[in-house]
This record gives structure tokens, sequence and C-alpha cells, in this order.
């Protein structure tokens, strides 16, 4: 682990302010020699539905864009770079009574500063457990969902999220948290939490790409400044995770209005020079861009294979 003391970063300090993401993709993009920059989804009017009963008494969903680990599709694990043929393409869902293995090499996550070696710090299940024993919320969903990291804005509005409404109203329940990892993921779950929040199911996100929600617009956000891929909490660190939790359960049950975001206290470090690094044009050599640019090339044909196989019906579902 690259992480330390939960120590605040320096106030004065412009490395302090979060990543600002979308400036940062677009210009690593146009880097990189693509073209026109990805038009990120936008919108003027956020739905907002309270809830009707107190968290003790809701049922409450968790959605992830974590993967099931797949044996055959190559490395996953902690630490594994970017891994196109690990992407899933449906909705699926899980059994909340079990512990499943699910794995976040198929986004971009901030693989310099952090490994993705607990799946506490991306999936808080285990936390959401103890707040079911402890009372805090009247019952966990029997069934977590996956939500597809999708670019494509219409398939996750007219695909993803109406059949994620249809499972979530199938489980009864009130209120979800969806926790995203890449910076798409977190476009992902915004546009679902929009949808979900429409068909009367709170929702709060916990990210840590401020910019990207904010500009799509959604009811509630718990914002950590952690590198992308530790939402739920720092790895290794319970206390943060429950904390982390606590704080999405509190804003949950407590915004008055949508476009509500609170800052989690977390810092990931001491200093905050980690926020240079992220998909950062400027520190990179031309070597490493062309380097760069035919990885991602090999990862965006691998992606289309697949995508055309999820066409197709062949792709990886799982249920409980």
């Amino acid at each position: 682990m690259k992480t330390n003391s939960p120590a605040h970063a320096d106030p004065g300090s412009d490395q302090d302010a979060p990543i600002p993401y979308l400036q940062r993709i677009r210009d690593y993009y146009q880097g990189l020699g693509y073209g026109a920059p990805y038009e990120w989804a936008h919108f003027d009017q956020v739905p907002f539905h309270r809830l009707r009963q107190p968290l003790a008494q809701c049922r409450v969903a968790l959605i992830t864009t974590a993967a099931p680990y797949q044996a055959d599709k190559g490395d996953q694990g902690p630490g594994a770079p970017y891994n196109a043929a690990a992407k899933f393409y449906q909705v699926y869902s899980g059994d909340c009574a079990q512990d499943p293995d699910l794995r976040i090499a198929h986004v971009a996550i901030d693989r310099q500063h952090t490994y993705a070696d607990d799946l506490a710090a991306y999936f808080p299940l285990a936390a959401l457990r103890r707040a079911q024993a402890s009372g805090r919320i009247g019952a966990l969903a029997p069934r977590f969902h996956g939500l597809p990291t999708n670019r494509s804005q219409r398939t996750t509005l007219e695909v993803d999220a109406p059949e994620l409404l249809s499972r979530c109203q199938v489980d009864c329940v009130e209120a979800a948290i969806l926790v995203p990892n890449c910076p798409v993921c977190h476009q992902s779950v915004s546009l679902a939490a929009r949808w979900l929040e429409q068909h009367g199911i709170a929702t709060v996100i916990m990210g840590c790409a401020k910019d990207i929600v904010e500009y799509v617009g959604v009811p509630r956000l718990l914002f950590t400044d952690f590198p992308l891929g530790n939402a739920a909490g720092r790895p290794g660190d319970l206390a943060s995770q429950d904390l982390s939790l606590a704080l999405a359960l509190q804003l949950l049950e407590s915004a008055t209005a949508a476009r509500t975001t609170v800052q989690s206290p977390l810092r990931w470090r001491a200093d905050s020079t980690w926020k240079l690094d992220y998909s950062n044009i400027e520190r990179l050599t031309p070597e490493e861009i062309a380097r760069r640019r035919a990885e991602f090339d090999r990862g965006k044909d691998e992606a289309r294979k697949l995508r055309d196989s999820a066409a197709q019906g062949g792709s990886f579902e799982h249920h409980p």
C-alpha cells in the first residue's frame, strides 16, 4: 500500500483542490492523439426523492461497478493493469448473504497510488452488514447489483438504468447506495441514480470524481478525496470504511434538496501531490505517450469484441 495516516492536507496548497477530472481527461486523450473530446452527460434539472421513513425502517440496496472475477479473463488481481477482457456489459445481481469476489481491473482506477487490494474500499457490503446489525438501516437488500461502465449514455439510460430499477423494485428497496470507480463509472452511476430517484428510490453516490458527478447532476454525493477506486474508505482501515458509510447514510437521510454534496474529512495522505499524477499528459514522455496510445487501442479492440459478444447474448451474467 502507498497510503499513510488520515492526516489533513495543507489547506493553502493548490493540490488540496479536487482533481479536475473533466479537464484532465480531455487533455490526456487529446495528448494521446485522439480527436474531439468525449461529451459528458449534463442536466440542468435534477430529480429528488426524500425518504418517507427513517433509514432504520428502510431496505437499502448496494450498486457497484465492480466486476465478478472471471478466472479465464487474465490478470484481475491487486495491482493488475487495465484489463478490457474483464469488463461486463449487462446488469448483474449477487447474493448479499455471500462474500463475492469482485475486481476493478477493468476500469481506469488510479493504479499509481492504490492497488485495489481491499474489496471493502470500493464495495461496502461488510460496512452495510454492520450498519444493519447496529440498527442504522432497517435491512440490507437481499441482492447487490452490478452496473456496467458504459460510455454510451443512451445505453445506460435506456437499457441499464431501467433494468437496475426493475431489480431494485423486485427487492422492495427504499434507498440505494451507488459506488463508482473510474471516471466513466461516475457518469454511469450518476445517470442510474437520476433514474432511480425519478421512480421513487432515494439515492446517494459515494464517489471520488466530484466534478464528473456534479456536472451530470445528481441528488446526493458523498465526495471522498481519495484516488479512484477507494470511494468506500481507505484500504485496510475498517474505521475509515465505517465512517465513509456513516456519512453516506447521514446524507441520504438529511439532504433537503437535489445537488447536495458532502465532502468526507478523510485525506489520502498528508501531502496532496499524488493528485498531479492521474492522466496528466504534461508528466509523460513522448515514449510513454506512444506506449499508452498503443495500449489503449488494444483495450478498445478487446472491449469492442466483448461488446459485440454481449449484443449477441454471449456475455457473462451472474445471479444469486
